[in-house]
């Protein structure tokens, strides 16, 4: 049993791996469409003989990349990544979201097991504390950069 990766048209990945899986090929496991690799699939099978057969009736998947992979080389795709890494205190931001949409702030505080962050308005005449979601905020400018 290996872990195959199949080329495919760009943006049809999603597509391609639903098609593989519904195919109910009893020697094919798995297929996963990670969002950040574009024109590739994943596909978990006992060999590529099967894969193939499969492919042949599949629009948009292209063909099975030669050799296998391992677990540990696509296991960074299984676990999400949160929303606040890359995110620190004293970064400049744009809410992207939410009632302050548009407005500038300062990170205050990071709180990952939650994923949210809490920031101080740039433009409010008091600093109010505002604490929202990491996909809400767009980091404008970083201390560390």
């Amino acid at each position: 049993m290996g872990i195959f990766a199949v080329k495919t048209t760009a943006s049809q990945e999603r597509t391609v791996a639903d098609m593989i899986i519904n195919r109910e090929e009893p020697e094919i496991h798995a297929a996963l469409a990670p969002d950040s690799l574009t024109s590739y699939v994943m596909v978990e099978a006992d060999g590529d003989a099967a894969l193939n057969r499969v492919l042949e009736d599949i629009p948009h998947a292209r063909n099975i990349v030669p050799g296998e992979s391992d677990i540990s080389e696509v296991e960074h795709f299984l676990s999400p990544k949160p929303d606040v890494e890359g995110i620190a205190e004293g970064d400049i931001v744009e809410l992207i979201a939410g009632p302050f949409k548009g407005e500038k702030a300062q990170v205050q505080r990071i709180d990952e097991g939650k994923d949210q962050v809490t920031v101080e308005l740039y433009e409010a005449t008091v600093p109010i504390p505002v604490t929202v979601r990491g996909d809400q905020i767009r980091v404008l400018d970083s201390d560390e950069r």
